[in-house]
């Protein structure tokens, strides 16, 4: 059951209980609050939810059939580790308060039969503690995006290339059912993924022409110092991945280490088709960007040589049909009024 409440910019709040009188009750109860409103009967049909929804706060039931409330708050942690979590139960002792604190990282308590306020009280806490991590990553992603333009600024054709890319490589791995927090990483990977070029000569990186051989050895280089930036930087080990082998070929004749087919990190699998594309598709100083047909077709001849084959399908599906992935809307922020249902 969802509820929508005034507009779409209000934060999901899920509630999961077994007990349909005490979904109503819930439902009444937060009926004038500001909030999308969802229920499920069970934690396998709130996983749905969670997959389908940003969750800002979910309350849960823990004595439910199939998987306890408990259970579906510390798979929770890795589905979506932003979710401030809030546990009611009818048997509030010790031990089971601290095993949900500990295993599930639960922030609140909620004894039941629940007071209306002491429930109203706990979400709320929770969405004002949801609400200032949103805040902090924010600062986190602008300063991130800043490097990345700055480091663009080296090379004005490729202006807005990190955006883009990670535009399309987030989509990919929503696509994939990657987890929310693995899907951020991505993006934040795509954006610093060439960060190594802040080494590179500006004459090379805007010459007029395609790279002499001496050249390309220099550039080549970017990849491993773009990934001694991202470890120095403390970057998660999705980002110094992408950094470091986005430019390894699926056969295993790419740069840095040579790494083939599923030796290569999924995510610079990923990271590597949506850079190639783009690429493909902007002018750059010694030639002009291929339509977006002919990008697709030598995407297509990549298969299995540079690219995974697998990505490369389904990222051509996702292109493909009403449902295309268009960048220049999404990265500024245009998101679907509606949930992203993968077209493919």
């Amino acid at each position: 059951m969802t509820d929508r409440y005034e507009d779409q910019m209000s934060e999901h709040v899920l509630f999961v209980d077994d007990s349909k009188m005490t979904i109503k009750m819930i439902h009444d109860l937060f009926s004038s609050e500001d909030i999308v409103f969802h229920a499920a009967a069970s934690a396998e049909e709130a996983l749905q939810l969670v997959r389908q929804h940003e969750i800002a706060v979910v309350v849960s039931d823990n004595v439910m059939p199939g998987m306890s409330g408990l259970q579906f708050l510390s798979l929770l942690k890795s589905i979506s580790p932003d979710t401030v979590k809030i546990l009611m139960s009818a048997f509030a002792d010790l031990d089971s308060a601290l095993e949900a604190i500990n295993t599930s990282e639960v922030f609140r308590f909620v004894v039941k039969p629940f007071r209306e306020e002491d429930l109203m009280v706990a979400v709320n806490e929770g969405l004002r503690r949801y609400r200032t991590k949103m805040a902090m990553r924010k600062e986190d992603e602008d300063v991130l995006l800043s490097l990345a333009q700055t480091i663009e600024l080296k090379d004005p054709s490729t202006r807005g290339h990190c955006d883009r890319v990670g535009v399309y490589a987030t989509r990919l791995a929503q696509t994939l059912g990657l987890p929310r927090n693995v899907q951020r990483e991505i993006k934040y990977g795509s954006w610093l993924h060439d960060c190594g070029k802040i080494g590179v000569a500006e004459s090379i990186l805007n010459g007029p022409h395609a790279l002499t051989d001496e050249e390309y050895t220099h550039v080549k280089q970017h990849s491993e110092w773009g990934a001694d930036v991202a470890v120095r930087a403390n970057l998660s080990q999705i980002v110094r991945n992408i950094v470091r082998h986005h430019h390894e070929r699926y056969d295993g004749q790419g740069y840095p280490d040579g790494l083939a087919g599923e030796e290569i990190p999924l995510e610079a699998r990923v990271v590597a088709v949506a850079d190639i594309y783009d690429a493909l598709i902007t002018d750059r100083p010694y030639r002009k960007g291929f339509a977006k047909g002919v990008a697709f077709r030598i995407l297509a001849d990549m298969r299995g040589s540079e690219l995974d084959p697998a990505i490369v399908d389904l990222f051509l599906t996702c292109m493909a049909g009403p449902d295309a992935v268009n960048p220049a809307r999404l990265a500024a922020g245009d998101a679907p009024a509606r949930p992203y249902q993968p077209a493919c």
